[in-house]
């Protein structure tokens, strides 16, 4: 003969209901502080990994043709000083946009 102990079975029942409920709370707290963070992220002016890395790589590259540049100019620079013979361009006029 099998006996049930009617107490034990209504604990083990309670305890299951409380498991599945405290379950339940901590889903809902976890989606709420994720749905605040989210919104207070939103708010700030952040950007995506993707943009971050764009903008770094055209910066890489604005660095890259500064510094090619700056060693053209250089050049000339002392190209100009070891010499006076410019190919005649101080007698020529500056014409805009060529």
């Amino acid at each position: 003969m099998q006996t049930k102990n009617k107490i034990l079975d209504d604990l083990s029942q309670l305890m299951t209901n409380a498991m599945g409920v405290a379950q339940g709370a901590r889903d809902e707290a976890q989606n709420a502080v994720k749905s605040v963070v989210d919104r207070l992220l939103a708010d700030r002016d952040l950007v995506t990994r993707e943009e971050f890395e764009a903008v770094r790589a055209m910066a890489q590259k604005a660095r890259e043709e500064n510094d090619a540049l700056a060693a053209r100019l250089a050049a000339l620079e002392a190209q100009s000083s070891h010499g006076d013979d410019d190919g005649g361009l101080r007698d020529r006029p500056v014409t805009p946009g060529l």
